[in-house]
């Protein structure tokens, strides 16, 4: 018999948020993670706080809700906080009760500052590592560096000259009409208006050029678990520059391997990485001062073929973390959101390498 289609909704609901969560769903294993790190960044949020006054929305729900407009691409925070209003999944995740009214959208504006004055996303990232560690998926050898540049939220209709020169009352102010075609264009003698800290950069010869940030990633190479990261400008030594400032954070004062491109493959680079006690897996150019006392160790051809999953970490933070085009301004707040997508890239790589060896 055919049922019949009602349209009245029930007014009551005996089955809860926790019980509609399927048992094997990815964001179980991925909650109970997230859990165990807020709940030793507790004394850092009581800092953060005054302790008298209204309570304020806890800092472990806005970190949460973060969470899943990175892991499900959610394209700003006004769309997060609408997704969060009506998916139960959204509210399981962040801890609220089926009933609970949704916060406003400008509470993350509010306590952006905060979040930042407290390093919160290196906190978290540090959190997320140490699990890691605990469970022995990180390797304290061998790892891999690289680089990429971020998109920055500046047009080029942005970039202007310094000294005021090309200002002209635009046709339309909404929107005005530039023809910057055949002008000479560089940082030296540019910068944006939107974004003053974006920098022109391309990615390689005959690539257009972008108003762009640098973001660096180290990578362990057993299981691909990034373990450092941070944004710089787009400028030309900021790869190698960043690669040794995070390599003097690895801890221990043994032998380590570090694997690269060949944009890392340069005689001052490598002279270093050896002062440094770090072994240069780098791909070699034809003028490399890298020889065969390096290359023909089997551990090399390992390092080549491990850096490469170093790309599945852009891949991702550029796909599904949003990161493609930064929707922040500044080197400080793309640097926050970019280590924060970094602990959610890893909090996915963790869940999965638990579920493969289940």
């Amino acid at each position: 018999m055919r049922g019949a289609d009602h349209q009245q909704s029930g007014m009551f609901s005996y089955i809860s948020a926790e019980k509609r969560v399927p048992e094997d769903h990815p964001l179980r294993a991925i909650r109970a993670m997230v859990d165990v790190a807020l709940r030793n960044m507790g004394p850092q949020f009581d800092a953060m706080y005054a302790k008298l006054g209204r309570p304020s929305i806890p800092p472990e729900k806005l970190l949460r809700a973060l969470l899943l407009q990175v892991l499900y691409t959610v394209r700003s925070e006004r769309m997060l906080m609408e997704q969060l209003n009506y998916n139960l999944l959204f509210r399981w995740f962040v801890g609220m009760n089926i009933d609970d009214p949704v916060w406003d959208v400008t509470v993350f504006t509010k306590n952006r500052e905060r979040l930042l004055a407290a390093e919160i996303a290196k906190t978290l990232f540090a959190e997320v590592l140490a699990q890691a560690r605990g469970r022995d998926l990180l390797s304290t050898e061998h790892f891999t560096v690289d680089g990429t540049l971020i998109e920055a939220w500046a047009s080029h209709k942005s970039f202007k000259r310094k000294d005021g020169s090309d200002q002209q009352p635009p046709d339309d102010p909404g929107n005005p009409t530039v023809d910057f075609h055949g002008e000479r264009r560089s940082n030296a003698t540019h910068q944006s208006t939107s974004d003053p800290e974006a920098q022109l950069a391309r990615k390689g010869p005959g690539k257009e050029a972008k108003l762009s940030y640098a973001g660096h990633v180290l990578m362990e190479n057993r299981n691909g678990i990034a373990v450092n990261a941070c944004v710089t400008l787009a400028e030309g030594r900021a790869e190698p520059e960043a690669a040794v400032a995070m390599v003097e954070e690895i801890p221990g004062p043994h032998r380590i391997t570090l694997g690269g491109d060949k944009g890392y493959d340069s005689k001052e680079f490598v002279q270093e990485l050896r002062d440094h006690q770090v072994t240069p897996h780098i791909a070699c150019k034809q003028t490399s001062i890298i020889d065969e006392r390096t290359t023909r160790h089997p551990g090399y051809l390992i390092s080549q073929q491990k850096r490469k999953r170093i790309e599945e970490i852009f891949g991702w933070l550029k796909t599904v973390a949003g990161l493609r085009k930064t929707r922040h301004r500044g080197v400080i707040r793309v640097g926050w959101m970019f280590t924060f997508a970094l602990a959610a890239y890893n909090l996915v790589r963790m869940r999965n390498l638990a579920a493969a060896a289940a």
